[in-house]
């Protein structure tokens, strides 16, 4: 269990009498499918919460329904649209939008992980990681939270610590010395009565040491940097490293001078940020995710839809999210909880430009009655996901605990899967995701879902074919006109394949046009296949999915008429969640 979060009879015991207890028992179950790394039974969920079955089964119904988890077979899983939630504080914040390109820029110069935290209460929570790829490499996770006194970030955020933040650590220290209610470290014994110490080393050289002391072997070097405004720690920029690599000492001589240079580019980088012109910004509506959309529903006059979300014009934010929320309850019965729907609607209605908001406007951006969104407002604070002062109301980055961590790790293969599977379902033909590869010369199988037929199409993952020839590699290479990397010569894998330079190009012209690629036996004789390309958020092509069968299934006119729709709409639902967990991140493409 995470610290300083009560479980679910905990928190309604002591919860303000205007709370929402349907609220606090669906964040009690998105914290425990957390820390099972985003998977569980219905049965270990009623465990784990202790809450009743039918309240588990009605809260992943509803949970299901607004897209944060997907329902597979007997297990309820957590799926990237909830990382919203997440990017709802990261954008809020604004830290990694300016900072993380400084980041990265560290961690390539000295190939090391570079990582920024902030505080969380007695704790650390990451905002960015800098990985390297090693055998052995840092498996924190954006979202995880950490003990102060195991970090090296903890001493420099104590430095600012009151004495009641004190007296919640060593609270926290006397329940639980070990530290097994951060299950993102390993627990650990030890008084670690030098922390008062360290902090005090910390405030009077400006940077502090990890030197072992989340587990053998790790080591880190940290430095604050400073709001402008404030003089305040915004955020805690370390690198990390192995002893195999770096001694205390080595980090001290060798990393902490260039840290230090890279934090002083960031403190830059936010004075430039505050002295630009600063725009009033309506409160926006909230935006409802495709999976949310009403059935036949039309885009509203004057909205502005974005991949994978719904953005609902100016004014209509009550009438939207009153209707969906309406006809959700209307398909669902007592299965749709629509208090815990609203409840986190309101964690959307912040973001960039949007960091502190008043009860009004929180009303505003998500359509609710001020009633109802004081309540949701006084739940999440209540359970620490907001904080207000003098009538303004700001996320916390206990958010980022709300499934942010496994989701954070997620690769496109892994996003793809269960939408590979429902559009194999329905169109009765194997689906596959790839990547170009090899330079651009071939495409790479990285996820596919086949068909149980007799004669059915038989590749494996990670198999790679040559991009020309295939639907996934033309719709790939269509996005790199005019540059297209084609070998020489273009070799005829079968009567039919295109071996003209002059021809493919011109092909590759109108794939880029219509948006798909079909390709009839010039792979295989008897081998049809169509595909339509995967963009993240920028709009760059990254992959491809197609459908493959064998010609006598369907013919060319019936593939577009039928399986072409399918696999758009299938690509329109991995994109959407692609631009939701590529928002602060890299996905992995493979």
């Amino acid at each position: 269990m995470l610290p300083n979060a009560p479980g679910a009879a905990a928190a309604s015991a002591h919860a303000p009498a205007e709370a929402v207890a349907p609220l606090m028992r669906g964040i009690t179950v998105l914290r425990r499918l957390t820390e099972a790394d985003g998977t569980l039974s219905p049965s270990a969920l009623e465990k784990a919460t202790g809450l009743a079955r039918s309240t588990v089964d009605r809260i992943t119904a509803t949970l299901a329904r607004m897209g944060y988890v997907r329902l597979d077979g007997r297990d309820a899983v957590l799926a990237p649209r909830l990382m919203e939630l997440g990017n709802a504080y990261l954008a809020a914040i604004r830290l990694p939008r300016l900072l993380d390109a400084h980041a990265d820029a560290l961690a390539d110069e000295l190939d090391e992980s570079v990582s920024l935290a902030v505080r969380d209460q007695d704790g650390v929570r990451f905002i960015h990681q800098a990985t390297r790829r090693r055998a052995m490499s840092l498996s924190f996770r954006i979202g995880d939270l950490l003990p102060a006194e195991r970090t090296a970030p903890g001493p420099l955020f104590a430095t600012e610590w009151e004495p009641a933040d004190w007296a919640r650590w060593r609270a926290r220290r006397t329940a639980d010395p070990e530290g097994r209610g951060f299950p993102a470290v390993p627990p650990r014994g030890g008084a670690y009565d030098d922390f008062e110490d360290r902090t005090a080393r910390a405030g009077a050289q400006g940077w502090a040491l990890d030197d072992q002391l989340i587990e053998p072997g790790l080591v880190a070097v940290s430095v604050p940097v400073r709001d402008p405004r404030t003089g305040r720690v915004a955020c805690v920029a370390s690198v990390v490293s192995h002893t195999s690599r770096h001694t205390t000492d080595s980090l001290r001589s060798t990393l902490l001078p260039r840290l230090r240079a890279t934090v002083a580019e960031m403190e830059r980088e936010l004075r430039e940020s505050t002295r630009l012109p600063k725009t009033t910004e309506p409160p926006r509506t909230a935006r409802l995710p495709r999976s949310r959309e009403l059935p036949g529903s039309r885009e509203l006059p004057g909205s502005r839809e974005l991949p994978g979300s719904r953005e609902l014009p100016e004014g209509s934010g009550a009438l939207g999210l009153a209707a969906w929320t309406g006809a959700s309850k209307q398909e669902l019965g007592r299965e749709f909880v629509e208090s815990l729907a609203r409840g986190l609607t309101v964690i959307t209605s912040f973001g960039e430009g949007r960091a502190a908001l008043t009860l009004t406007e929180v009303a505003q951006a998500t359509g609710l009655a001020r009633a109802t969104a004081r309540r949701a407002l006084i739940t999440l604070e209540h359970l620490g996901y907001v904080e207000s002062y003098d009538r303004v109301f700001r996320l916390t980055p206990r958010v980022l605990g709300l499934g942010f961590p496994p989701l954070s790790m997620l690769p496109l293969p892994g996003i793809a899967a269960p939408h590979l599977a429902e559009l194999s379902a329905r169109v009765h033909d194997s689906a596959s995701l790839a990547v170009l590869t090899g330079g651009g010369e071939e495409v790479q199988y990285t996820a596919r879902v086949a068909t149980s037929r007799i004669m059915s199409v038989n590749i494996t993952l990670g198999t790679r074919l040559p991009a020309y020839a295939t639907s996934l590699g033309r719709v790939m290479l269509a996005d790199l006109l005019p540059e297209v990397p084609l070998p020489e010569p273009l070799a005829p894998l079968t009567p039919h394949t295109v071996t003209g330079r002059r021809e493919l190009l011109t092909l590759l012209e109108g794939v880029r046009g219509a948006g798909y690629a079909l390709v009839d036996g010039e792979l295989e004789e008897g081998l049809r296949s169509i595909a339509v390309p995967v963009r993240e958020r920028g709009g760059r092509v990254v992959a491809a999915v197609n459908v493959a069968m064998h010609s006598s299934r369907r013919s060319v006119e019936e593939c577009v008429a039928e399986v072409l729709p399918e696999l758009r709409a299938a690509v329109g639902r991995i994109e959407g969640e692609l631009a939701v967990a590529g928002m602060f991140r890299r996905v992995p493409e493979v």
